[in-house]
């Protein structure tokens, strides 16, 4: 008797990349670090906050999977299949889940917005409101579209190299900023800080995946940042990319007595840059991903804890 297929449901949990989650999640509990600090935290709008976050990086991953699928780009891949590459999903339903997932992230949005700002809504207005709120309402917009575009549309960002400083972006400085900012009301420094070191890492988690799939997204004219700059290169933009949280670490510990403790998870850095440098093969870089992404949320964890306390 052969393997049985595995049943849809795990398929879908297979597609929506749970390893991928903690990169959402880490610049939410960075921003909320900044709110408890000012005594503006709200378990309500964190929890909101994270939700959005989940969405987005759920719809991002559905969004991407039926684009390379339709594309022919997940035929051959290095990597755990994929739902439309691998035949096994409908590409139509796929992409029904990514808009769905996108939907719920922009509700969800404009929930935590209403309630962040509920008193403004109550005294001045739909219009005083939005007076306040419109910079965050473009923000997310502009998210839900850069996690369409990155492998959609007829000129995806992601295939000319340009989706580790997008990932960096929305995964870092603009996710940490906006979560502080609808606990207090304004930009905490800290969260300028920590928001960098948050994207530095979601966007070495993408460099990871890249190299991993190098050689075959260069066969099928994917041209990320790896195919364009080659492996070596690549590796010492990794090194930077995840040097420069440590750095946000450096200058966050001249006014924050415990943020070096975040330090602790350079340890777990350190082992997955050896990983990385000694693989061989594209496959034994599948661990060092897992790897990276944990830390990304070690990294958030520990710092934020630090910087709230």
């Amino acid at each position: 008797m052969g393997n049985s297929a595995p049943p849809v449901w795990r398929r879908w949990v297979q597609g929506a990349r749970l390893r991928t989650l903690p990169l959402a999640l880490s610049p939410v509990f960075l921003g909320s670090s900044s709110a408890v600090q000012s005594g503006n935290f709200s378990v309500v709008l964190a929890a909101l906050a994270a939700l959005v976050a989940l969405g987005l990086q759920v719809g991002v991953n559905y969004a991407n999977d039926y684009s390379d699928g339709i594309r022919g780009t997940d035929d051959d891949r290095v990597g755990p299949a994929r739902l439309v590459g691998s035949g096994a999903v409908e590409p139509r339903k796929v992409l029904r889940a990514a808009l769905l997932s996108f939907g719920v992230a922009a509700v969800v949005g404009l929930v935590l917005l209403v309630v962040a700002r509920v008193d403004v809504l109550a005294t001045e207005g739909v219009l005083g409101w939005l007076a306040q709120v419109w910079p965050v309402v473009v923000a997310g917009a502009l998210a839900v579209v850069a996690g369409w575009y990155y492998t959609g549309g007829s000129k995806p960002y992601g295939y000319s190299g340009a989706g580790e400083l997008v990932v960096f972006v929305f995964f870092g400085p603009v996710a940490t900023i906006g979560t502080a900012w609808a606990m207090t009301g304004f930009i905490p420094f800290d969260a300028v800080f920590s928001g960098v070191g948050a994207g530095s890492f979601a966007a070495a988690v993408l460099m990871v995946n890249n190299l991993r799939d190098r050689e075959k997204d260069a066969v099928a004219g994917k041209n990320t940042l790896s195919v364009r700059w080659g492996y070596r290169a690549s590796l010492w933009l990794l090194v930077v990319l995840v040097a420069v949280p440590y750095l946000m670490v450096g200058v966050l510990s001249l006014f924050f007595i415990w943020a070096p403790v975040a330090y602790l998870t350079s340890l777990l850095t350190l082992w997955v840059l050896i990983q990385v440098f000694l693989a061989k093969k594209p496959t034994q870089l599948i661990g060092a991903l897992g790897a990276l992404s944990m830390n990304a949320i070690a990294y958030g964890l520990v710092l934020g804890i630090a910087l709230a306390w």
